[in-house]
């Protein structure tokens, strides 16, 4: 009725052996087997009268709450006849090693794979047509949005070619991070002790369009940190830098419709952006923020990207200061956008000029510097997004692994296809799809944690303390013992040993009471809950029991007293 006629449903039960289970099977539909002849089929199948056709293998249960966008999604794509064209930079392989045929064949019989895309860009490929875009392109042409994922030491040229791209109208989107955990350093370069940078950052032209992204500082907020374990044998502790950015916790901008609707967003050791201060020159620049801390967040610092690769959760904890307002994490930037290049750049070409007659052959082209000059202001409103995250889109954080392959995780993957259909200027699937997960927060639960954290936490930091100077102690020990074995024996050096074995003992039983202290206090508020909802609910049923039953009582009595005086 909606459809005006327009698109009709047909239910189709496929029976065992039947037309219709051999037609399920031909449009790539999933089976899954229930018994030897039967099988399940759940998906859509779409056809128009262009003879286009459109699938949905299977409707997982994870994408339930997606389920009206994902149908509205395939009949926009079944009707569009041309796809918009998305360019990718990027210094990570996001979208996989593009190798068929006999490089495919070869990289196996070398004990190689093909690194496989992203998920998001498998995602986009679906709807938009995703090339890749070598980091040293002298020019951005034939794309209608650019994606700029952890721009890593990209040349001068390209810096340019992206500027250039964004004052001539180009959409573009950066994933930019002061410490990205997936760009991990290959086994060979950490063996040859050379520790590449994970940091990457545009501030050359950030800078000119009024943000910027300070090295090595992170958000921070206690109230959104998620406690994770960072290794196999480790205890989940609290991390500082992974935030799960939630509506109760004002985190998103809800007057823009690339946020609205958004309620569960996470971050990894995400930077921060700061709008740089100066009216006269961004006066026709206009900052929409998108993404942020709540107002106890704050940003920390260290001294070095390594404090990171193996990193204490306590100890980067300590490095935070609850703050009074937010920080932010992401910005929509448009108006009247200046060059980061005003006097052009310089790059090195071949010379057009014959080589001398007598010039050998094995010679070196001669190469010469020249001069390439560009728009200096864009002539319309530009238009840029900008996340100081860019773990926050890979499969690391954005997905996870199920029986029906990567389902997705929060709304980061919709973040992004927001952003996309925002800047791209097609907001028609958008209310849809942000509608994302409904995830009810424990307030009560999460402000017993912060206080009991916040009471255990200095005598936490204090028994560590302890630990690691006990540590100290017995490693000098050991130490001093190696030139003379036999003196560990005939020596005070043994009784040193079990008196400082005794102390560490002490002290890290100290830290599990301190510890059990704080899960007593939750455990408590639970025990109080649970009390709650066994005893008050029956507690009012029984007084609304004996209201009724005296309100009877007292018009029983009023009635019998009026009948007899009559």
């Amino acid at each position: 009725t909606i459809s005006s006629g327009m698109v009709k449903l047909q239910i189709i039960d496929p029976r065992p052996f039947s037309d219709d289970e051999a037609q399920a099977l031909k449009y790539g539909l999933q089976r899954f087997p229930i018994t030897e002849e039967e099988n399940f089929f759940f998906g859509l199948v779409l056809q128009t009268q262009f003879g286009v056709e459109k699938n949905i293998p299977f409707f997982s249960p994870d994408r339930q709450n997606f389920i009206e966008y994902d149908i509205s999604y395939l009949i926009d794509t079944a009707i569009t006849r041309k796809k918009s064209n998305i360019g990718v930079i990027s210094s990570l392989p996001v979208t996989g090693d593009d190798v068929t045929g006999y490089m495919a064949q070869m990289m196996r019989m070398q004990g190689q794979q093909p690194k496989p895309a992203w998920t998001f860009v498998e995602q986009l490929r679906s709807q938009y047509e995703v090339k890749n875009i070598e980091p040293n392109v002298n020019s951005i042409t034939d794309t209608d949005l650019l994606l700029v994922v952890h721009p890593k030491d990209l040349p001068e040229k390209v810096l340019f070619a992206i500027d250039q791209f964004v004052l001539d109208g180009g959409r573009t989107i950066f994933f930019v991070d002061p410490y990205c955990v997936v760009d991990r350093p290959e086994r060979q370069q950490m063996q040859m002790g050379t520790m590449p940078s994970q940091s990457s950052e545009v501030n050359k032209l950030l800078n000119a369009w009024g943000l910027d992204m300070p090295t090595n500082k992170f958000a921070g907020d206690r109230t959104l940190a998620l406690t994770a374990a960072l290794g196999p044998n480790q205890r989940p502790s609290k991390i500082i830098g992974l935030l799960e950015l939630t509506p109760t916790g004002n985190c998103f901008n809800t007057d823009s419709a690339v946020t609205a609707n958004l309620n569960q967003v996470k971050v990894l050791f995400s930077g921060i952006l700061e709008q740089i201060k100066d009216p006269d020159k961004f006066k026709d620049i206009k900052y929409i923020p998108l993404l942020r801390t709540s107002n106890r967040g704050n940003s920390w610092k260290v001294g070095s990207p390594y404090e990171l690769m193996s990193p204490n959760p306590a100890r980067l904890m300590k490095k935070f200061t609850e703050g009074t307002e937010p920080v932010n994490m992401g910005y929509i930037v448009s108006g009247i956008f200046n060059t980061a290049f005003p006097d052009g750049i310089e790059v090195e070409e071949e010379s057009d000029e014959p080589a001398p007659e007598d010039a050998d052959k094995d010679d070196q082209p001669v190469k010469v510097k020249k001069k390439i000059t560009g728009l200096t202001v864009s002539s319309e409103d530009s238009a840029i997004a900008v996340f100081a995250d860019v773990d926050m889109i890979s499969d690391m954080i954005a997905y996870q692994n199920s029986f029906f392959g990567r389902v997705v995780v929060g709304d980061n993957s919709a973040l992004l296809l927001n952003t996309i259909e925002d800047l791209g200027g097609s907001a028609d699937l958008l209310s849809i799809r942000s509608r994302g997960n409904f995830k009810r927060p424990f307030a009560r639960v999460d402000q017993i944690e912060q206080e009991a954290e916040k009471k255990t936490a200095d005598e936490e930091e204090k028994i560590n303390a302890q630990i690691m100077g006990f540590q100290r102690e017995l490693q000098e020990v050991f130490a001093s013992a190696k030139g003379d074995e036999q003196a560990v024996i005939g020596s005070t050096i043994l009784q040193k040993k079990k008196e400082l074995e005794l102390k560490l003992h002490e002290a890290r039983r100290g830290l599990r009471n301190v510890k059990m202290k704080r899960r007593q206090a939750i455990e408590a508020l639970g025990a109080k809950l649970k009390i709650f909802n066994m005893l008050v609910p029956p507690l009012v049923i029984l007084m609304i029991a004996v209201f009724l039953s005296i309100r009877r009582s007292l018009k029983k009595r009023y009635y019998i007293s009026h009948a007899s005086d009559a």
